[in-house]
């Protein structure tokens, strides 16, 4: 039988939406806990819990047996959006069609409410004794996050260089997309050979996401005269084969783990998807 990304991804991208609500259920005051709960109900499409499910599942755990870690992993994702539409860095009204926290609130309480869902994601992950390991991978994936939009906010004379760009975007989004796979994996009990294919699938699937943002963003980024990215340095037709060619080398990784159909399927998303 076939694997069918589209029927398989929606029930647990529900199951995500349900526990994250449920994840914030213990902050206080109440008015807080709505400041918390609203950037994690203004949807998207939960691809990093997604690719923790399917980690597990490549290595025959159940889906759910990954839930703590997925929770935890979305967590931080919205910490750093959040964060990341502040005025002191990308100054956006709005994520996803709906005004921003700061603007939904103030800048003070989206500060606190990025600050809040980072530590609830380490709550979230102590609370299951089969990710004991994974603190230490949520922890590293998250500073490394920080050092990516660093780089991103100092690009100076070597951001138009493709290892430079490469480097920064490794940080900044394929850390947590690393970090994502290898939770997964983690609550399947891996080994560490396991732990090093599905890593090596990651850094793969993680640069691919951002190689394809960029070519579904090129007629943007030059009417806007953007900053360096990859259509830039390599064109538009190499940056979609470069894009491919990562799918394929991360879909070869894993291709010899028990169940690896989701895995591949979520690696060919990242370089078909047209939003």
């Amino acid at each position: 039988m076939s694997f069918s990304l589209h029927t398989w991804a929606p029930p647990r991208q529900a199951e995500v939406d349900a526990a994250l609500l449920g994840a914030v259920t213990d902050v206080v005051p109440a008015a807080f806990q709505g400041a918390c709960a609203y950037p994690l109900t203004t949807g998207g499409k939960r691809i990093r819990p997604l690719l923790c499910f399917a980690s597990a599942e490549a290595l025959g755990a159940p889906w759910r047996s990954a839930l703590p870690g997925a929770l935890a992993i979305e967590l931080i994702h919205t910490f750093s959006l959040v964060h990341d539409d502040l005025p002191c860095m990308d100054n956006d009204d709005l994520r996803r069609g709906k005004p921003t926290v700061h603007r939904q609130y103030d800048e003070a309480t989206a500060l606190l409410v990025g600050d809040a869902l980072l530590a609830q994601a380490f709550v979230v992950l102590a609370q299951s004794p089969a990710l004991a390991a994974g603190v230490h991978d949520l922890a590293l994936a998250t500073r490394r996050m920080c050092e990516g939009q660093f780089l991103d906010l100092q690009r100076g004379s070597d951001s138009g260089e493709l290892d430079a760009l490469i480097r920064l975007h490794q940080a900044k989004t394929g850390a947590l997309i690393a970090a994502s796979v290898r939770l997964g994996a983690r609550a399947a009990g891996a080994s560490e050979a396991e732990l090093d294919v599905l890593t090596c699938y990651a850094d793969r699937v993680g640069l691919a996401f951002q190689v394809r943002d960029d070519v579904l963003d090129a007629h943007e980024a030059d009417k806007a005269g953007g900053a360096p990215n990859f259509i830039r340095l390599l064109g538009l037709d190499a940056t979609s084969t470069f894009a491919q060619r990562l799918a394929g080398e991360a879909s070869d990784a894993v291709a010899s783990l028990p169940d690896p159909a989701a895995l591949i399927a979520l690696a060919r998303f990242a370089v078909d998807r047209e939003s």
